[in-house]
């Protein structure tokens, strides 16, 4: 695993970012994806899409298994318990900001 995540004013900077947040929420909610579905549905380019699966894994938040479908290698990406922790307090710490910033406004 690479280093642990960042916290920003109790956010953490892994889960933050729109992609990495769209993969784990897409995990979270629909299980296991393979590598093509996440791309389309997040409409993102494979360098960018692969660029964010390595940081998610490399944390710990997703695993990766292989299998070939016919000749050609599928990717399947799944949220790990610890994933599924961070997006969970991440969320908390969203809805937390949110309130704060609510309460300012009104």
């Amino acid at each position: 695993m690479s280093e642990p995540p960042i916290d920003f004013n109790g956010l953490n900077t892994t889960v933050h970012g729109p992609v990495r947040l769209g993969v784990l929420t897409a995990l979270q909610m629909d299980g296991p994806l393979d590598f093509t579905t996440i791309r389309k549905r997040l409409g993102v380019t494979d360098g960018v899409l692969g660029m964010h699966l390595e940081k998610l894994e490399g944390v710990g938040y997703i695993s990766a298994a292989t299998a070939l479908l016919g000749r050609r290698p599928r990717t399947t990406y799944t949220i790990t318990r610890t994933g599924r922790k961070a997006l969970a307090d991440y969320l908390t710490a969203m809805r937390r900001l949110l309130d704060a910033i609510g309460e300012d406004i009104h």
